[in-house]
Formats: structure tokens, C-alpha cells, sequence
């Protein structure tokens, strides 16, 4: 008689389809986000939204890999794995924590080089503020679901996914008060003493602190 593996907790499979569904959501929106934050932040010359464009790349990669996660997780045991193969869900929290810590590097560093080293000028426009607002909706949206997902299916990859997309919704109000300023102050010519082009890099630096 083959040897018993040890009960694990198995979710059913319209559990594991919820789950996966959120996650390929997640995937979606990511793919939307970062294509139109990187467009304008190109279009602009904005680090802060580059920031946020690179911030979202690695959403998608960790979107993508919660996706993984979430299939591989739901796998019942065998002969390798007696108990399961919920490791996975652990793994790839631990993956998207050191993503996101590659580009906090980033970030600074490229903030630090236009606060100290080289003026870059910013051109705000409606378009900026448009994606902005956009990714602050699709942000919220995505995070709730992701939330609720990981709570009802106690999914550690999920809950990872859903605290990252909350500080992207953080994130992204700071760059949008970023923009602001500089648009009301190119607007109305006041320049803080020539600090104004240094608004966005020190936009920049704020994501880099919430993340």
C-alpha cells in the first residue's frame, strides 16, 4: 500500500480558478499601467514617472509570478512534496520584496544624480495627469480585489501582490502632487528659489521611501 502523505489544506477548484483569475487581472492591469506611464514619462522627461513606469514593470513581473505561484500552490501533494506545494506562494512573496528593492536603488540613485548633478526639465502635461489618475483608479480597484482574494483563500502570494499595489495607489498620489507643483509653478512663474526643476526627482525619492 503506497505510504499516506500528511493532509494538507487543498482548495477546491472553483477556489483555485478565483484565484488565478485575480492574478491574471492583476497581470492585465499591470501590462496597461506601465505602457502608459512609461510612454509619459518619455513624453515628459518626468523621473517620477519613470520611476513609477519602472515600479509597474516589476508589478507585472510580480503579477506574473503570483500568477505561478497561485497554480503551483494549488497542486496536490506527491511523492516530492508531502505536504504540498504551498511553498511556492512564500517564494514568490520573497521574490517580489527583493524586485521591488532593485528599484528603490534605482530610483535613488537616478535622483540623487538630477538633484546634485544634472537639471532635467519637465514638461507637464494633461496627458501626465490623465495616466496618473488612471493608475491611481485601476490601483485601488486591483488592490481590494487581490485583498479580498487572499483573505478568502488565505493566499500569501496574493496578500504580497495586494500590499504592492497599495503602495503603487501611495505612490502614484505623491507623484501626482508632484506634477501639480510644477505645473502651478511653471504656470504662475514661481521657482522656490530654483528648486523647482528639482520637484520631480524629489517626487522620485518620496516613491522610492514608500516602497
Amino acid at each position: 500500500m503506497p505510504e499516506q502523505f500528511a493532509t494538507a489544506h487543498r482548495p477546491t477548484p472553483d477556489a483555485a480558478r478565483e484565484k488565478q483569475r485575480v492574478a491574471l487581472l492583476s497581470i492585465l492591469g499591470a501590462v496597461v499601467l506601465t505602457a502608459m506611464k512609461l510612454a509619459a514619462g518619455l513624453l515628459t522627461g518626468s523621473l517620477a514617472l519613470l520611476a513609477e513606469a519602472a515600479h509597474s514593470a516589476l508589478d507585472l513581473v510580480a503579477s506574473a509570478l503570483t500568477f505561478f505561484a497561485v497554480r503551483v500552490a494549488d497542486r496536490p501533494p506527491d511523492p516530492e512534496h508531502r505536504y504540498g506545494h504551498g511553498k511556492a506562494e512564500n517564494l514568490t512573496a520573497f521574490v517580489e520584496a527583493a524586485l521591488l528593492l532593485l528599484t528603490v536603488i534605482w530610483i535613488v540613485y537616478e535622483a540623487i544624480r538630477r538633484l546634485f548633478a544634472e537639471t532635467v526639465e519637465v514638461e507637464v502635461t494633461a496627458w501626465a495627469f490623465l495616466v496618473m489618475g488612471l493608475s491611481i483608479a485601476v490601483d485601488l480597484v486591483r488592490s481590494r480585489a487581490l485583498e479580498r482574494a487572499a483573505r478568502e483563500h488565505r493566499s500569501q502570494a496574493l496578500a504580497a501582490d495586494a500590499l504592492n499595489f497599495r503602495t503603487d495607489l501611495l505612490s502614484s498620489v505623491v507623484v501626482l502632487l508632484g506634477l501639480l507643483a510644477l505645473a502651478l509653478g511653471q504656470r504662475t512663474g514661481w521657482d522656490a528659489g530654483g528648486w523647482l526643476p528639482k520637484v520631480d526627482a524629489l517626487a522620485a525619492l518620496a516613491v522610492a521611501a514608500i516602497v
